[in-house]
């Protein structure tokens, strides 16, 4: 109960100040905060938020902090949570430094570790987190969770991506799903019935084929997102029972029957029935998928949960939905973590940050707007839910997939030792669905490739 008090406070705390500049589309960079001055927090606030002061003021820690450029408004949560925390924290400071993201990321980290120059505190992204903790670059915290910030409390997706050998490195930043978004303006002038919210009555990968083939006419694309090997694969090849990986992600296991039928399927969507565009087709038109869907020029996208966040900003009638199964109904869970150097001169004053940003008054404004989902069974229960659930974000349908979120698979790109995998699946399959290579090698390609990268992973 104590728990559960104390997460409370800090959601209202939070979303009542934070959210105001969190949520808002000022995409302008200053050092701490967006609106560019810190937060006017009182020690009355702080308190009650469950935000400590350091001790005796002294010598000024900083501490430097690297991450990426995933949006405007996590950039901006990022900067106004700096501010709130240097502020408790009048002897520590941290000097945040957003870049690229994805394998540019991984691969500007890798050199810095490789230099013993990593930042004290970063964003770990979770395809890469096992191959640094490898690699012997990230602080080992396990002894630093306890009654008050206990493990058991993560969802077990975000529980198993943190967990090493029964030793942990970084906590999970939040959770995020695949799922299905629609424009119910193209529904409702094609005349098609919504499909359900309930992950017990979710459509199979026949029955939406068949409304995907209904939406589609000359201006208007029934799908597009069955492809994106970053938000949507993983679940299907799960779903239709095959696997990415070994059990112990060393050796990639996508030459099956099983992992071969999604694809063809994928290829049949656009192909055959003519009801999605390919990538090219939204590079020729100037818009992202999203756009797509909020302008109804596609009438259902498969995209990762964070895309809530710009859908519900753009006032768009939208509604949601599991994902299509292949046999059973499951979406994947993760996110990034936020990890300590396993070489830093601050390791106290790292934790105190990492834990200030794995805590509710800094993640409760990201998980209002929609952009993140809660990794916190505590969080998932009714009286926690009200505190965060938005109806102007979330809709009336989001409540029925709770469960499917929080029991989300864990997304196996999190628990294999080479980031280059997700790439190499990209780059295979892409040849797949442009037709400049058949499915068998493509799939033997991605094995080969794949094996090659976890074994220079694992050197």
């Amino acid at each position: 109960m104590k728990l559960k008090k104390v997460l409370a406070v800090c959601l209202v705390l939070v979303i009542a100040a934070v959210t105001i500049v969190g949520c808002s589309k000022d995409n302008s960079k200053t050092t701490n905060s967006a609106s560019g001055a810190k937060p006017d927090t009182t020690s009355a606030d702080q308190t009650a938020a469950g935000v400590t002061k350091s001790g005796d003021s002294g010598d000024v820690v900083t501490l430097n902090f690297m991450g990426w450029e995933a949006s405007p408004l996590e950039t901006a949560a990022v900067e106004d949570g700096i501010a709130i925390f240097e502020k408790a924290h009048p002897n520590i400071k941290v000097n945040y430094t957003p870049g690229l993201a994805g394998s540019e990321y991984n691969a500007k980290l890798m050199t810095a570790a490789a230099s013993n120059s990593m930042p004290d505190v970063m964003f770990m992204m979770a395809n890469a987190y096992r191959q640094f903790v490898s690699k012997g670059a990230l602080l080992e915290i396990t002894d630093k969770f306890n009654e008050e910030f206990p493990l058991d409390d993560f969802i077990d997706s975000s529980k198993t991506i943190m967990s090493i050998d029964g030793k942990v490195y970084g906590v999970s930043s939040c959770t995020v799903s695949p799922i299905l978004y629609y424009n119910k303006d193209v529904f409702d002038k094609a005349g098609v019935e919504y499909p359900s919210s309930d992950p017990a009555n979710s459509w199979t990968i026949d029955q939406f084929r068949e409304v995907a083939k209904k939406l589609t006419s000359a201006d208007v694309y029934g799908c597009y997102g069955l492809e994106t090997v970053a938000d949507t694969l993983a679940a299907q090849i799960i779903s239709n029972g095959g696997a990415r990986y070994s059990d112990d992600f060393k050796t990639s296991t996508m030459n099956t029957p099983e992992v071969k039928e999604v694809l063809e399927t994928i290829k049949a969507v656009r192909v055959e029935d003519g009801s999605a565009p390919d990538a090219t087709t939204l590079d020729s038109v100037g818009m992202k998928a999203v756009q797509m869907l909020e302008t109804g020029k596609v009438a259902m996208l498969i995209d990762g949960s964070w895309a809530l966040q710009e859908l519900a900003a753009s006032g768009m009638n939208v509604g949601m939905a599991p994902l299509p199964s292949y046999g059973k109904v499951l979406t994947t869970g993760q996110a990034h973590l936020h990890c300590i150097a396993a070489g830093t001169k601050y390791p106290e004053q790292a934790w105190e940050f990492v834990q200030f940003l794995s805590s509710l008054d800094y993640q409760g404004s990201l998980v209002s707007s929609g952009l993140w989902m809660p990794n916190r069974k505590s969080m998932y229960e009714d009286d926690m839910v009200a505190k965060w659930y938005k109806d102007d974000v979330h809709g009336d349908s989001y409540k029925n997939m709770l469960d499917y979120f929080q029991n989300a698979m864990v997304d196996p790109s999190a628990l294999q030792y080479s980031s280059k995998c997700s790439d190499i699946i990209s780059e295979e399959t892409k040849l797949y669905f442009t037709d400049a290579q058949d499915i068998d090698t493509t799939l033997q390609n991605i094995d080969k490739r794949s094996d090659e990268a976890i074994a220079e992973a694992l050197e």
